[in-house]
């Protein structure tokens, strides 16, 4: 299957998950915008730690790109904080959660429909800082996300990431879910190899094709790109067998 139409797949996996009302398409709530209002708030780029403040830096008045990032959490938290918020997402049904906050709580925020591997509409060294929760594990390759970014960041910027370790893809769903650690897949890893390549069966799963990309690329792609790593941790799904054993997600902090 070709690479864009993947991307299209997975927008229409992406709207039937907002759909389903999945945890990362969950808007937040008025309290949460009140208390960003007073500059009580934090963000995630990962299931369940906090960003550290000292990452963040001050906000007010920041051109923030919130990319690979609807579903209405996020970006209305930076706006309510004093941002100056463009949330960039591939699934229109995402990107409207961020729409609905923004008109509830009478914030302004900027939508923006596309590929996180394409940013052409934005013009160079634009924003001050990105926010890229777990999402390139949808997208082929990394090596144009990490480009692009840097690309639009200014110089001094940074781009805070959040993104699945590779270990995730040795194990099946299937087996997870009944309590058995057996590996059985390869990596790297493309969840499209459960049906040898077949899209038409692979769509009866109702699930998005993922890519278990490696550390090399993750962490070694944005230092090729140009970034520094001057920040790094480690966290976990709340309840999950894996997490139980080991970390299964990493943020990463990373200077222009």
């Amino acid at each position: 299957m070709k690479k864009e139409d993947i991307v299209d797949y997975n927008r229409k996996a992406w709207n039937k998950y907002v759909d389903e009302k999945i945890s990362w398409s969950i808007p937040v709530d008025h309290n949460t915008i009140e208390k960003a209002r007073k500059g009580n708030w934090n963000i995630i780029l990962t299931p369940t730690k906090p960003v550290p403040k000292a990452w963040m830096g001050d906000v007010k008045g920041k051109r923030i790109l919130c990319l690979a990032s609807g579903g209405g959490q996020q970006g209305p938290i930076l706006a309510a904080a004093g941002a100056n918020v463009t949330v960039f997402d591939n699934s229109p049904k995402q990107l409207k959660q961020d729409e609905l906050v923004a008109k509830n709580e009478n914030l302004r925020i900027k939508t923006v429909l596309g590929d996180m591997r394409k940013l052409s509409c934005f013009e160079d060294e634009f924003f001050e800082l990105i926010i890229h929760p777990v999402s390139n594990c949808f997208v082929p390759e990394l090596e144009p996300v990490w480009n692009e970014s840097y690309r639009v960041l200014k110089y001094g910027g940074y781009l805070l990431s959040g993104f699945s370790k590779p270990e995730l893809y040795l194990f099946t769903d299937e087996d997870i879910e009944k309590g058995n650690l057996i590996v059985k897949n390869k990596l790297p890893y493309c969840t499209l190899e459960e049906t040898k390549g077949d899209m038409e069966s692979y769509s009866k799963t109702g699930r998005a094709v993922e890519y278990s990309h490696t550390l090399e690329y993750q962490i070694g792609g944005q230092i090729k790109a140009g970034f520094s790593i001057t920040g790094f941790y480690e966290d976990v799904f709340e309840d999950d067998l894996l997490s139980k054993y080991f970390p299964t997600f990493i943020a990463t902090k990373a200077k222009k």
